[in-house]
């Protein structure tokens, strides 16, 4: 009976749904008159699933696996201490041991006791813990209502919930709380919840996100638990998210989560943070850039509220949440802030201040397997081990597997379904998911949904899944030891994504998503001796990227003086100038290093700062090609490339030949423009037209939404006019040199000029690089005299990718203005 502690209920068969049902009968009263109570029930949930109560989003919860011959789950490790003792399935009067002061508290006076019950107190001050529940006047439908209670149980057994009353009594004594939570502890989504019915707590909570699937994925759970209705779906929604290119919040949101860079574009335009009563920022230990950023900013704003310098009166509570931080660096780091803000001289005592909270998270024992030999291709090694566990482990039991990125998993993924056609038909089947960053939110709520009978899932992710996402049902992680990382090469003046080597911290991290629910084993793609060259922690993003975009942002904030800002640990001198270089050629900068007003435009557009200034550009009476460039620029940001990888030469022969009325012989741009354009016109069925044209719907849905986003950006900057839209005729041909010569004011840097002996060297820095075999100017006899790209990628040689030919005297002309010879 136990195994309910750490597994769903079944949904039909808890007492705690009883009450929700008396609400459903009263509307199905005449159902339950002619049928018997069993089958009027079976109906009432197979109607509410038909209403879209969905799949139930799984983080940081043990997930449900009803064929599971899960061992027992009371003894897997000494962590557990921490839960109280077994409650679903065993009379609710064990639970008043997990608040032992609920005693001291006596009888509650509001309501008349009916002779109960401890228990019935109990389960108020349950419900309590995560906010008020909709009164009978309400909106909220029972379905939802129903789905909350069901979810309480299982929210009751995580590791952070006996911690919800020391967090909110820290929180009521400090402003400043750091949570180390272990992975599994329940923080991200219980936290908010825990202090969203605190009397401070008057306004919005907002917990931010390394990634915009875990934003949204942990909105939509937090929405279920709280029995609310998410996003932008009524009016009266409490839960919602704010993402790139995407807002679902509404007049009652109270619980908001949002992308870091989305909590840093809300800081330039409401410095003191008026919206929100509380900010919670999760997943520290990952140290990107905007985390550093949104830190530093807090940290002053905590202090000058403290100091009584900011023209916010109202306390602002922050949360700093993670798995594996350094507890004591970031308690100093805050504690420095009020000691500069008091003018003392020394750290105040950091008590007075900062409150630190710990809480264990819930892990079985996982076995480590390592190579034996280094692996020259650790996706066919992969594919081995996948196969390996398939024919010789039981089920239940997924296959969680990390690989480096999108590339890697779409070829494993069609390896996998190609060797699995030809299992013998008693086998199990396998069932591949991908999961990656640019997958659609549809797609990437399949992993979340219960696996079907006999069946294996096999989740093939990036580092997506380390942390920020938990997929349920994981006993195997087979662990290829890479990921890709941003990295800086002050020698080019480019930044690229290389795949790397992870941490230790990292692999111990991975190696943890095969014990959530179960003992697991972990396959590591290395051998020992390679992890124990490993490097302990990750390498802060500030200290390998380029920094364009976070000093731009702290420019338009106001801070002038950017090498004093409070960075946890201070970026390279190096990349610091090479930033405010790069800013001053784009004119985002004035020639005193304050920022300029096309600056102050280009930072409150969503785009990096070059995209920003070719739009800017775009936008004047002379060009005046605004709207074509914003069909380009939506082709560039979206994460998944607009054109299918061909592999075969057959493929690849059809794909040219297909394509033929889509390529531009000025390269890769104003192809993207025809692409977008003629997509855009296309009015019968755009995934047939997609099928023919060998370009992939998904990315290019991505880019309709993104194009969407940009007009409005640019119609609320005063860059497009009604009028402007209402002129837009596709028929008409593009201004291609004025198109051109705007990406060349933003790509001022990425130019490259034709050499004597056939290749391309750049001008700034004389590189060599040459045009990757992905653009439609690889392989040309006759060669531009110079071309720009939009992006440089670093393999065995330097390449330029996404590449148009353009003018030597447009790549002068620019440059007179942007170096200013």
């Amino acid at each position: 009976m136990s195994k309910s502690k750490f597994e769903n209920p079944p949904a039909a068969a808890e007492s705690e749904t009883r009450e929700p049902e008396s609400t459903l009968g009263t509307k199905r009263g005449r159902k339950r008159k002619r049928k018997g109570n069993g089958q009027a029930d079976a109906e009432v949930i197979e109607e509410n699933a038909k209403k879209g109560t969905g799949k139930s989003i799984k983080f940081d919860e043990p997930t449900q696996h009803v064929e599971a011959p899960i061992e027992k789950p009371e003894e897997p490790t000494p962590k557990l201490k921490t839960i109280p003792g077994p409650k679903p399935q065993v009379e609710p009067k064990s639970q008043p041991q997990q608040t032992p002061h609920e005693s001291a508290k006596g009888p509650k006076k509001d309501k008349p006791d009916h002779g109960q019950r401890p228990n019935e107190k109990q389960r108020k001050k349950n419900l309590e813990s995560r906010g008020p529940p909709p009164s009978r006047n309400s909106h909220v439908p029972p379905h939802l209502v129903k789905k909350r209670d069901e979810l309480l149980q299982t929210r009751q057994t995580l590791p952070i919930w006996p911690h919800a009353d020391p967090i909110r009594e820290r929180l009521r004594k400090n402003n400043i709380l750091v949570l180390t939570g272990e992975t599994g502890s329940g923080k991200s989504t219980q936290v908010p919840q825990f202090l969203i019915s605190e009397p401070w707590c008057t306004k919005t909570i907002a917990i931010t996100q390394p990634r915009r699937v875990a934003a949204i994925s942990l909105a939509r759970r937090v929405a279920e638990e709280m029995g609310s209705y998410f996003g932008n779906q009524s009016p009266a929604a409490k839960v919602g998210y704010s993402v790139r290119f995407d807002n679902a919040t509404g007049p009652s949101t109270k619980v908001k989560f949002l992308t870091e860079g989305m909590l840093l574009q809300e800081v330039l335009r409401d410095p003191d943070m008026n919206q929100y009563s509380a900010v919670v920022v999760d997943e520290v230990h990952e140290r990107s850039v905007n985390v550093d950023l949104i830190l530093g900013f807090l940290r002053n704003l905590v202090a000058e509220i403290e100091k009584g310098s900011s023209r916010r009166k109202q306390p602002l509570k922050v949360v700093i949440m993670s798995a594996t931080a350094d507890v004591e660096g970031l308690v100093n780091f805050f504690a420095e802030g009020f000691a500069k803000n008091s003018g003392q001289p020394a750290l105040p005592e950091a008590d007075k201040f900062i409150s630190k909270c710990f809480v264990e998270g819930r892990q079985y024992p996982v076995k480590t397997h390592y190579l034996p030999q280094p692996s020259m291709d650790w996706v066919e090694s992969a594919l081995k081990i996948i196969f390996q566990i398939h024919y010789k482990e039981p089920l239940p039991g997924d296959i969680l597997v990390f690989l480096t990125g999108q590339d890697k998993i779409e070829g494993l993924e069609k390896l996998v379904n190609d060797y699995a056609e030809g299992m013998d038909k008693e086998m199990p089947k396998l069932l591949a998911l991908p999961l990656f960053a640019a997958l659609p939110q549809q797609a990437q709520q399949r992993i979340f949904q219960p696996t079907p009978r006999h069946t294996r899932k096999v989740i093939l992710a990036t580092n997506i899944a380390e942390t920020s996402v938990t997929v349920p049902g994981v006993q195997f992680v087979i662990d290829c030891g890479k990921s890709k990382i941003k990295q800086f090469r002050s020698r080019l003046g480019l930044e690229s994504l290389l795949a790397k080597s992870v941490s230790k911290s990292a692999a111990i991290q991975r190696k943890g998503r095969a014990g959530r629910e179960a003992p697991g084993q972990c396959y590591r793609l290395y051998t020992e001796a390679d992890y124990k060259t490993l490097e302990e922690r990750t390498t802060p993003e500030i200290l390998r990227c380029d920094l364009v975009q976070a000093i731009l942002t702290m420019k338009a904030r106001g801070v002038n003086d950017v090498l004093n800002f409070p960075f946890l640990d201070k970026p390279p001198v190096e990349s610091l100038k090479e930033a405010l270089f790069q800013l001053l050629r784009l004119g985002a900068l004035k020639a005193d290093g304050t920022i300029s007003d096309m600056g102050l435009q280009m930072a409150k557009l969503p785009v990096t700062p070059k995209l920003g200034r070719i739009l800017l550009e775009a936008a004047r009476p002379e060009k005046d090609c605004l709207l074509d460039v914003i069909d380009i620029i939506s082709a560039l940001s979206t994460e998944d490339s607009i054109f299918f990888n061909v592999v075969t030469e057959e493929k690849k022969e059809a794909a040219e030949e297909a394509r033929r009325d889509l390529y531009r012989r000025e390269g890769d741009h104003l192809t993207f423009l025809a692409t977008v354009q003629q997509y855009a016109d296309e009015e019968t069925d755009r995934r047939a037209w997609c099928d023919r044209h060998f370009v992939s719907h998904r990315a290019m849905q991505n880019v309709m939404n993104i194009r969407k986003q940009l007009r409005q950006q640019c119609q609320s900057l005063k860059l497009l006019t009604p009028a402007d839209l209402s002129k837009e005729s596709s028929s008409s041909s593009p201004n291609t040199d004025a198109i051109l010569t705007s990406l060349l004011r933003g790509f001022v840097s990425n130019t490259a000029r034709l050499a004597p002996d056939g290749s391309y060297k750049t001008f700034v820095g004389n590189h060599t690089v040459s045009v990757h075999p992905s653009s439609v100017l690889h392989g040309r006899k006759v060669k531009s005299e110079a071309i720009v790209f939009s992006e440089f990628l670093y393999t065995n040689k330097a390449y330029a990718k996404k590449v148009s030919a353009v003018q030597m005297n447009w790549v002068e002309d620019v440059m007179k203005e942007a170096f200013g010879i």
